[in-house]
């Protein structure tokens, strides 16, 4: 099974997982854009195992998806491979094991690029996954975890040792998160030292800052990389597929986007359901994505391929302006704009009844009172890179208490007195010890 989906990750742009933007409508949206591979929104194996019905929820594949693999997160042998029981009668294509997401939520448990920190125990990890189960396992790494402490080549050679599948570079460090550019020089020297040491076989998968197809073939082609991993680019167009397949740019027109971001409200009609539950539900989503959608800019390889060698075009945050109302409704970053986008695409019976609902808006008072007092989404990706605050190179440390005063050697030989006695009365009356 392993070689079968080597095969199948050779010259693809696959979908990463993306936390909230990897729903099961949004790849469906990509799917019909080509998308032929793509991966599961991370998924805490602890929390699928105790039947977590928002874990559970992340094991559905959409019906066009061909190539889908799950991505979880955990750091125990056994724990690993009862999720993947489930996740294997799921129909999952593979399992990826989740080693560089940089969320304080997911690092504060010792999972996600926590794991970077010792290629040994990693090595043990994936080994112990693949040897429990005949489900491909791949790999997603970062270039390391702190900025100081860039292992790359390292944490790549403990896992295609170990027996992944596939391993994916994200060329930036954990403590970086979404900002800095990628460094696909460490990538190219990853797949560099792979192929000199025997294993040209396991595909190497490069990610961080493609926006365009025409980057994505550039970054293959100066690489090696055997394809490609798209995240925010799929995001803030997920028509990104269609092009890297063309080797095209499409420049849909406005009402061609719109017919887009309709298709995506109708996909999670479908999903959630077409009610009041089903529109709370998909509410966690729809107006999210828009915060990505309204970032969309044409950029034509003619020009702007020489400015993508100097810097990534996702990074340049080029500004596009215009005249048209519904040009402009599209491209605020307001989150109340957001909201009034998704509700009006929910709204609409049709892609033409959509067009005019958001054309009337675009033009109304309360859209320009918006472009005049809404408060616009931070730029960077923090909805992608919850990072917690801190100084450069303390990072994700372990917090610990600060020490209190330092007791005298006649002070800690009473409290281990007073504790010894403690722990005899309450042996004396039948109790546990240490208590619960």
């Amino acid at each position: 099974m392993s070689s079968q989906l080597q095969t199948s990750l050779k010259n693809k742009m696959i979908l990463a997982p993306l936390t909230k933007g990897g729903n099961l409508p949004f790849r469906r949206l990509c799917t019909d854009f080509g998308m032929d591979t793509s991966v599961s929104e991370m998924i805490y194996a602890r929390g699928l195992l105790k039947g977590s019905p928002v874990e559970n929820a992340r094991l559905r594949r959409a019906e066009n998806e061909r190539v889908f693999g799950v991505q979880f997160a955990t750091n125990q042998i056994e724990e690993g491979l009862n999720a993947i029981e489930l996740i294997q009668k799921s129909g999952a294509s593979f399992v990826d094991l989740n080693c560089g997401c940089p969320i304080y939520d997911v690092t504060r448990r010792g999972l996600g690029s926590s794991l970077l920190r010792s290629p040994s125990k990693l090595k043990k990890l994936v080994k112990g996954l693949v040897d429990g189960t005949n489900l491909p396992i791949t790999v997603k790494i970062r270039l390391g975890c702190e900025a100081d402490t860039i292992n790359c080549l390292e944490n790549v050679k403990a896992a295609r040792e170990a027996g992944a599948a596939a391993i994916t570079i994200h060329g930036r460090t954990a403590q970086q998160g979404y900002s800095k550019d990628a460094n696909w020089e460490l990538i190219r020297q990853a797949v560099v030292e792979s192929r000199e040491e025997g294993y040209g076989h396991v595909p190497i998968v490069g990610n961080g800052d493609i926006l365009t197809y025409y980057e994505a073939r550039r970054r293959m082609k100066e690489t090696g990389v055997d394809s490609i991993m798209v995240g925010r680019g799929a995001l803030a167009k997920p028509w990104i597929f269609k092009e890297f397949n063309d080797n095209a740019t499409w420049l849909p027109t406005t009402n061609e986007r719109i017919e887009v971001y309709y298709t995506l409200a109708r996909y999670m009609k479908d999903h959630f359901g077409d009610d009041d539950m089903g529109r709370k539900r998909a509410w966690t989503f729809l107006p999210w994505h828009f915060q990505f959608l309204t970032r969309y800019c044409p950029y034509p390889e003619e020009e702007y391929a020489i400015q993508s060698t100097e810097k990534p075009l996702i990074q340049s945050r080029v500004i596009c302006t215009s005249d048209d109302p519904l040009e402009i409704l599209l491209a605020n970053k307001s989150p109340e704009a957001h909201d009034h986008i998704a509700a009006l695409l929910w709204e609409s019976d049709s892609n033409s009844a959509a067009i005019q609902k958001l054309q009337t808006f675009a033009e109304s008072p309360e859209f320009k009172q918006i472009v005049l007092t809404g408060g616009a989404i931070a730029e960077e990706d923090k909805v992608l890179a919850n990072k917690p605050p801190g100084r450069e190179g303390k990072w994700n440390k372990r917090q610990v208490r600060k020490p209190g005063p330092k007791r005298s050697e006649e002070e800690i030989a009473a409290l281990r007195e007073q504790r010894a006695k403690k722990k005899d009365m309450i042996l004396a009356a039948g109790g546990e010890w240490p208590p619960n």
